[in-house]
């Protein structure tokens, strides 16, 4: 069955790193991907910037018309409908991060709603401004639901300081999480990390006894979205 999933989540929050990862994971397993960008409001870490890579590894990406082009503006194309009838086993929308850029969402809401199959994902890095606590995330959920009329089905725990995480970090974040699902009844999906990291910190959850409905399943990324010299020299940014 065809699966649609939409990524929001505050600036910072990692939501594109996690829209990249299933994207790449589901083409290796033979799936036709399609991953949009739909993020009209900020000019970096956004998927298009991975173009080259998801086009390589056969996914079909749409982004806003004018990306990287230089243009202040982007728009976003007519093509995106196409994504309601094809023949892609999995769309993944990257959402803008905030409510402004979740409104984007919002005008297709008719079609959304006819979608069985169609998960809508909050992601937290309480590292990030305004998302350092459970009222601040639960006050941007409330915007972002508003705005866009899509409710979140479940949220994830990524708090990550990049290449400096450690699993305090992500200790730290389930607290967060923890908080903002009782508060909203909504599931915690999963913990997001690299595979080190994450691994350690699974572990350690689990010996301290803290309840999988708190943890969810693991996902292991890979960090596609890093500024590094050796990509930079190779691609630019």
């Amino acid at each position: 069955m065809k699966e649609y999933y939409a990524i929001i989540g505050n600036f910072g929050s990692g939501k594109t790193e996690l829209a990249l990862n299933m994207a790449f994971r589901a083409a290796a397993e033979g799936k036709k991907v399609t991953l949009v960008d739909i993020d009209v409001i900020n000019p970096y870490f956004r998927s298009t910037e991975r173009k080259a890579e998801l086009e390589a590894a056969g996914v079909r990406l749409i982004s806003p018309n004018f990306t990287s082009s230089g243009v202040e503006v982007p728009s976003i194309p007519p093509e995106i409908f196409s994504v309601f009838s094809d023949n892609s086993d999995l769309v993944i929308f990257d959402v803008g991060g905030d409510p402004v850029g979740a409104i984007a969402m919002g005008q297709y809401y008719g079609y959304f709603k006819q979608i069985e199959n169609f998960e809508v994902w909050y992601v937290i890095n309480m590292r990030r401004p305004l998302s350092s606590g459970a009222e601040e995330n639960l006050e941007m959920i409330g915007k972002i639901m508003g705005v866009s009329r899509l409710r979140v089905t479940g949220i994830l725990n990524n708090t990550n300081l990049a290449h400096e995480t450690s699993v305090k970090d992500l200790f730290d974040g389930l607290e967060v999480t923890r908080e903002v699902s009782r508060r909203t009844g909504f599931p915690v999906v999963g913990t997001i990390g690299t595979p080190e990291i994450l691994g350690e910190f699974m572990r350690e959850a689990k010996e301290r006894g803290v309840p999988e409905e708190y943890v969810g399943r693991a996902f292991p990324i890979e960090r596609y979205m890093h500024r590094d010299w050796g990509r930079y020299t190779e691609s630019g940014l």
